[in-house]
């Protein structure tokens, strides 16, 4: 257990962003997901800049890798473009 009121304060926001952090990275690995579902290539193009947008804020967050961003755009432009 902690010692200092400052520790306590530290697992308070480590438990915090934590939970965040684990939301808002499920949240975009089913919009990736249901992205790679589609198969109407007009739903796809309008869908993949809200995706790429959470990859990227994803990556800013350092939530994942800034390289794990880029392959994951990459690999949805890829696959949309060839719908």
């Amino acid at each position: 257990m902690a010692n200092h009121k400052s520790a306590l304060k530290r697992i308070r926001q480590n438990e915090k962003r934590r939970v965040q952090n684990k939301y808002y990275a499920k949240t975009a690995r089913n919009a990736i997901k249901e992205l790679r579902s589609q198969t109407d290539k007009e739903e796809a193009v309008k869908s993949y800049p809200s995706v790429a947008s959470m990859i990227d804020r994803l990556a800013k967050k350092n939530i994942i890798h800034k390289n794990k961003a880029a392959n994951l755009k990459s690999k949805l432009a890829l696959q949309v473009n060839n719908l």
